[in-house]
């Protein structure tokens, strides 16, 4: 995966944050999935028989737009599609009613449903829902029969574990089968579920702790496992499932666990570094300093020691430090990281300092380091010349253009120039801003500031921008055409159920295979995970995942699927009754809880508004709420919605203030007011104490933005003229 996430500590899979900086225009002509996807799927992709499919389930749950626009293309219904001539076109549209029909527990018009549906993409999938109407109905005999012929037909489908799961209810032998050492379904959820029965029959055996680790290691409750496994059976885990502890913890930021773990690993440079900066972060200085040192012993030539060179130099005396950070300069490719640390290191000592700062920008002037430096000093000359500071940003920008301050560094050279009293160079630098990094907060500010009707600071809440849904789903990178088919048609758990058999690289997934991952975890309800995964995907560095990256940068299906609207209708709902603008409170969800509905917060805040049961109990008196539930979301958002408005009425609607006092509490954001003012609140936002909440503000907000730009067609239309003039350019 490339080691360019390690200095930054990204986990494994990657928190939420502006996705790169390759250069894009805004309302750019994008590529339905981009030619990266194309070649793959060219061969396999079910998209077009099932295109009609999902637009008549779009159409069904949205308002007909002939009845506005007589233009308007008409949407056939699903029961129209399902007597099609096109065997998965019906294939397809029986399915869907097939699941709707259950869904309501009338088997009966499921199994007439599925009489047709026979196109062989789907037919795995047909017997197993046939088998689950057939038991709906009573028919055991019936289902018994379905899941034999599917069994039959199928012998390695992930959909054969239905079957097996089905049968194994009268004749356990068939539960065998499915968690057997040879059997393709070990991760299918079905297995999951016997392995986790089997442990809770025999507790006092390492067997199946270690079968839920290795196999279910993405799992929610995999952490209930951990525990026990490590206290009472250590001796039972083999390095590599020690490797696979310390990645689940490190994702959990759960630093000091992981690096114990990592120490036990398979010997490797990862995962000694992994080992080292586990402790270092987990405040065990010490091992941290031990196990960096076994590190440089062990790995030498590695890349991965060069990193753990650089992080020992803040750990010991100056003099070793730099000893240190001169061995690491010999690995070329972090040596510029090694730089900035000895620039660090000899601060106080201006000549050897400002060598190595102009060898680092002479010799690497194209590093994140370099570009880490040039923030650094035009924060630094902010306050005394604007000039200086915008002669560093414009550097930044135009050496280390994906930087993830390339954005705010080009909104500030604006900013900076306004000072300055040039207005034709701000505005150059802030339509460059919207240009070349549009997902991003700074993105919105330079929106704001060309004069575009975007929302500002004291106007976002009472705005009210119609969200169209998204449009069919675009096929995925990964996944075999079954899989690819239960996707468009929305079928999510069964298309999750399939991916958890066919996704077989776990450890090392390729590109194509963490997008996919990511996307399915999105519709099985795993937002945290599937946002994750999407969001780490700027950070891979194998051979042709940069450009990969920068193709589905492009494609506004990854930013749908980055920026998506679950629970839509209660967020919606709230939103009304409190004349907050909906793409808003998308934005905050999005923050607070990624969409998790049941997520706490170590202050045991709860749910998709992080609602704390204080808070939740006095809005609820106050609006004379009764027999809620934090963890139910349509209840949440309630309660949420209105403390939310109730921070904004406290702030004269000003939503900088209200989201920041949604996460900092009203008393900081009163003395932050008093101490900074509100004259100039861009700046106000840099001035924040608190990192957390100055982020927090940050991210909301371009999260608003990035719903407004995906879903809202006037703002859409409004950020079209900008195409044109879309090319990359050398300065802001």
């Amino acid at each position: 995966m490339g080691l360019r996430h390690l200095w930054r500590d990204r986990p494994w899979v990657v928190g939420l944050g502006a996705a790169g900086a390759v250069a894009l225009g805004v309302g750019a002509a994008l590529s339905p999935m981009g030619d990266w996807l194309a070649n793959r799927q060219a061969n396999q992709s079910p998209a077009t028989g099932l295109a009609e499919v999902a637009a008549a389930r779009i159409h069904q749950e949205t308002p007909s737009p002939e009845a506005t626009d007589p233009k308007a293309a008409k949407v056939p219904p699903l029961t129209e599609l399902a007597e099609s001539a096109s065997p998965l076109t019906r294939s397809g549209a029986r399915y869907v009613l097939a699941t709707e029909a259950l869904s309501v527990k009338d088997h009966a018009t499921a199994l007439k449903w599925l009489e047709k549906a026979d196109d062989p993409v789907l037919l795995a999938p047909v017997l197993a829902l046939r088998a689950q109407a057939q038991l709906q109905g009573g028919d055991r005999a019936g289902a018994s029969q379905t899941w034999q012929a599917l069994l039959k037909q199928f012998p390695q489908d992930p959909a054969t574990a239905e079957a097996l799961y089905g049968l194994g209810q009268q004749d356990a032998k068939w539960l065998d089968r499915l968690v057997a050492a040879d059997s393709p379904w070990k991760s299918h959820p079905r297995a999951i579920s016997v392995a986790k029965q089997r442990l809770a029959q025999t507790p006092d055996r390492p067997d199946w702790f270690l079968y839920l680790l290795r196999h279910a290691p993405d799992a929610r409750d995999v952490g209930n496992y951990l525990g026990p496994l490590e206290s009472q059976f250590a001796t039972a885990i083999a390095p590599a499932d020690w490797a696979t502890i310390g990645r689940i913890y490190w994702d959990r930021r759960q630093y000091a666990k992981a690096g114990d773990a990592y120490a036990k690993a398979t010997p490797s440079p990862l995962h000694a570094y992994r080992a080292g900066r586990g402790a270092q972060l987990g405040g065990k200085r010490p091992e941290a300093i031990a196990r960096y040192r076994r590190l440089i012993q062990q790995f030498p030539q590695a890349p991965e020691a060069a990193f753990g060179m650089t992080r020992l130099a803040r750990l010991v005396p100056p003099a070793e430090g730099l000893a240190l950070l001169d061995r690491a300069m010999a690995n070329a490719t972090h040596a510029p990281r090694a730089l900035l640390e000895r620039v660090r290191i000899l601060k106080n000592q201006p000549q050897p300092a400002t060598a190595d700062r102009d060898r680092l920008f002479k010799t690497f002037s194209n590093s994140d380091a370099a570009g880490d430096l040039r923030w650094q000093l035009a924060e630094e000359a902010a306050a005394t010349s604007p000039q200086t500071a915008r002669q560093w940003a414009i550097a930044l920008v135009q050496q280390n253009p994906e930087h993830e301050d390339a954005p705010r560094a080009s909104f500030w050279a604006g900013q900076w120039a306004a000072q300055l009293g040039d207005q034709a160079a701000a505005q150059a630098a802030y339509r460059h801003t919207l240009q070349q990094y549009p997902e991003s907060y700074y993105a919105w500010r330079s929106a704001v500031k060309l004069g575009l009707p975007v929302g500002d600071f004291t106007t976002i809440r009472s705005g009210q921008p119609t969200l169209q849904p998204p449009p069919p789903r675009a096929p995925l990178p990964a996944g075999s055409p079954t899989l690819q088919a239960l996707y468009q048609l929305e079928q999510d758990r069964v298309a999750f159920d399939y991916w958890q058999t066919e996704f077989q690289n776990r450890n090392q997934p390729t590109f194509a295979e963490q997008y996919t991952d990511g996307t399915l975890r999105l519709g099985n309800g795993d937002y945290l995970a599937g946002l994750f995964a999407l969001a780490n995907l700027r950070w891979r560095e194998e051979p042709g995942d940069r450009e990969q990256f920068a193709a589905a940068r492009r494609d506004l299906n990854y930013w749908r699927r980055l920026y998506p609207r679950p629970y839509w209708e209660p967020i919606a709902a709230g939103a009304r009754a409190q004349n907050l603008n909906p793409a808003l409170v998308l934005g905050l969800i999005r923050q607070e809880s990624h969409f998790e509905r049941d997520i706490r917060s170590i202050a045991n805040a709860v749910g998709l508004m992080q609602v704390l049961p204080s808070t939740g109990e006095w809005v609820a008196n106050k609006i004379g709420f009764k027999d809620y539930s934090l963890e139910n979301p349509p209840d949440n958002i309630k309660l949420g919605t209105w403390f939310l408005d109730y921070t904004h009425r406290e702030y004269d609607n000003n939503s900088l203030l209200a989201v920041a006092a949604y996460n900092a509490g009203p008393g900081n954001v009163n003395r932050w007011v008093k101490q900074f003012g509100t004259a100039d609140l861009d700046r106000f936002v840099e001035q924040i104490p608190f990192s957390e909440t100055r982020g927090y503000v940050e991210n909301v907000l371009g999260n608003y933005w990035n719903y407004l730009r995906l879903y809202n067609p006037e703002t859409q239309a409004i950020l079209q003229p900008l195409q044109a003039d879309s090319k990359p350019k050398n300065s802001p």
